[in-house]
């Protein structure tokens, strides 16, 4: 028998070896470069029996490969044996360098264990190298790199020549499986980015089709979707606009990526947009047409987010709800309006007024209904009113009877100064209560005084002091009652009386400024409140308004006149909205009582 320390002998193995390795290279899947790692034993080593046992994910080793023997090969491929087990043998037996060989009389402790075996009848040994039956040779498999890490095994049985091997066949076996380890890792590594390569394939394929079904989801959507920025310089800027938003707003797609949605929103509406949150944000506002008017609509905000970068863009619903606020705000107004004269109501006017009120007084002088009871006639010689005489020129009131004088002579003394209120009776000192306000009104009270807090900030109502114009701008109420109205309804029918409510409406409306308030109370009885007015404003505003009642109004090709009563009364903090309208309205019956006792005079 040639021995492998013969040179030609180990040239052939050498030359045999190298085939084998080349071989290995070849494979095109790891399954295959499996079977070729086994096959290249026999073939290259000089064995008859190989198994190549490959590490799983879990620890243990699995039968990946088998050659030699068919039956054996059917028998034990894809069978598992445990990490411990295998542990246990690499620590066992005879070390030769990387290999290990456990002698028959060391290994048959292992016949019982649960690594897969595979053994060959044959005779007894006759020399003392001669192969037994049952020795065992396992060439473990290394990962390359720092870290070695078990990537497999190679088990091999029954040498041709049979002997154990020698210096020579072990240092071929050792080769071998540091081939066959870079082998299979390669071979790992190509499946794994065969597998990735497809997987990304599908991805990309599932990605497209998810792209599309969004694409014709957000061109064809009823309603309007948009896609803006988020961060950077270029915030909120429209990216995209779907069909159904560009014929909302009456804007093409191109101009629409030229604005975000701050420059098409009301500016009465950007503070709402600013407060809505990017991510399941919703908000009710205004956005602009290219025709300059404005619509309004329901935003609802989500984030397409990047899990690499963060959120990346902003995707944004917009639905038409121009209808439903339309029907809202009508529904609103009928609710606070009144709907022969379409003026605000009596609940829309006591709202109005006690925005303005607070609990706590102002600390300047205040006239209450009792004050007024001696009042002189304040609007003085009626006779011009009855019998029709113009009041535009404004003589039936020169002798000091409209609006003027009478109210100043009346009210003298008729105050009292008080310091009771926030700061409690009798509060003198560093905390009198003429202090605590500065006269237009501004609360500056100590901080830490009675009453800080609520109304820290608030500007105060305040009132004139009796009729001389002190400089004092105050919210005026001015109680309208009409003279004639019920003679005109009970004569002419609820019809007339109806369009003569209306058009003194208009009147009324139509004689004061944008910002004033005119309400029907009820019945024939008006409410003008009037902010910023002094005590001669005031009056002068009454008989502009007053003036403008008297012309005769056509109703059916019929003329009729009513007159009008006014009562001047002052909103003031620290009066509730029923004594302000209660002193408005005694103030007017005062007033309609003095001109009652003048035409008798007169008459």
């Amino acid at each position: 028998m040639e021995t492998e320390s013969e040179p030609y002998v180990r040239l052939a193995t050498l030359r045999q070896l190298h085939q084998v390795v080349a071989n290995l290279n070849t494979a095109r899947s790891l399954a295959d470069t499996l079977q070729t790692v086994a096959d290249g034993v026999l073939t290259g080593l000089g064995y008859q029996l190989s198994c190549v046992n490959l590490v799983r994910a879990d620890g243990d080793l699995v039968v990946a490969a088998f050659a030699g023997d068919p039956a054996a090969e059917a028998l034990i491929t894809g069978r598992v044996g445990s990490r411990a087990s295998w542990d246990r043998r690499l620590r066992m037996g005879e070390a030769w360098g990387d290999l290990r060989f456990i002698p028959h009389t060391e290994g048959w402790v292992l016949v019982d264990d649960d690594v897969p075996q595979w053994h060959t009848d044959g005779p007894e040994p006759r020399f003392e190298d001669e192969w037994h039956p049952l020795d065992r040779l396992y060439a473990p498999m290394y990962t390359s790199g720092g870290q070695r890490e078990l990537l497999g095994v190679i088990s091999v049985d029954r040498p041709r020549n049979g002997r154990r091997p020698g210096a020579w066949g072990r240092e071929a076996l050792q080769m071998y499986a540091s081939q066959a380890a870079i082998a299979i890792s390669n071979a790992r590594l190509r499946s794994n980015m065969q597998r990735a390569l497809v997987r990304l394939e599908r991805e990309q394929q599932a990605l497209r089709a998810s792209e599309e079904s969004f694409r014709q989801a957000f061109e064809y959507a009823p309603s309007g979707m948009a896609i803006a920025e988020m961060g950077g310089d270029q915030h909120g800027r429209l990216l995209r606009a779907n069909d159904a938003l560009c014929r909302l707003l009456g804007r093409p797609a191109a101009v629409m990526r030229r604005y975000s949605f701050a420059d098409l929103v009301h500016p009465e509406d950007v503070g709402t947009l600013l407060r809505t949150s990017p991510e399941g944000g919703r908000a009710e506002l205004r956005l602009a047409r290219r025709d300059g008017t404005y619509i309004w609509v329901s935003l609802r905000n989500s984030v397409v987010a990047d899990t690499a970068d963060g959120p990346r863009f902003l995707l944004t619903h917009i639905e038409d709800i121009e209808e439903r606020k339309r029907h809202e705000l009508q529904l609103a107004h009928r609710a606070s309006h009144d709907a022969l004269t379409g003026l605000p109501n009596s609940a829309e006017l006591r709202a109005r007024l006690s925005a303005r009120l607070c609990s706590r007084p102002d600390g300047r002088v205040r006239a209450t209904a009792a004050d007024a009871a001696g009042l002189a006639p304040a609007y003085g010689n009626g006779a011009a009113y009855e019998s029709g005489a113009p009041y535009e020129s404004g003589a039936a009131y020169e002798d000091g009877a409209a609006y003027g004088g009478a109210y100043a002579g009346a009210y003298e003394g008729a105050y009292e100064r008080t310091y009771e209120g926030a700061y409690g009776p009798g509060a003198t000192g560093a905390y009198e209560y003429e202090h605590a306000y500065r006269a237009d009104g501004f609360d500056f009270g100590p901080s830490g005084g009675a009453g800080a807090g609520a109304y820290d900030g608030h500007v105060h109502a305040v009132a004139p002091v009796g009729e001389i114009d002190d400089g004092t701008k105050g919210l005026a109420v001015l109680f309208c009652d009409l003279d004639g109205f019920k003679s005109i309804n009970d004569r002419f029918g609820h019809h007339t009386g109806d369009a003569v409510l209306i058009e003194v409406a208009r009147r009324l409306t139509a004689g004061v400024r944008d910002g004033d308030t005119v309400a029907r109370l009820g019945g024939d009885e008006f409410v003008v409140l009037a902010d910023g007015l002094g005590a001669a404003d005031a009056a002068d505003l009454a008989v502009r308004l007053r003036n403008g009642i008297i012309p005769p109004i056509r109703v059916d090709g019929r003329a009729v006149r009513v007159g009008a009563s006014f009562g001047i009364g002052w909103a003031e903090c620290g009066m509730s909205v029923e004594e302000v309208l209660n002193s408005a309205d005694q103030r007017m019956y005062m007033e309609k009582r003095s001109r009652a006792k003048v035409q008798r005079r007169a008459g």
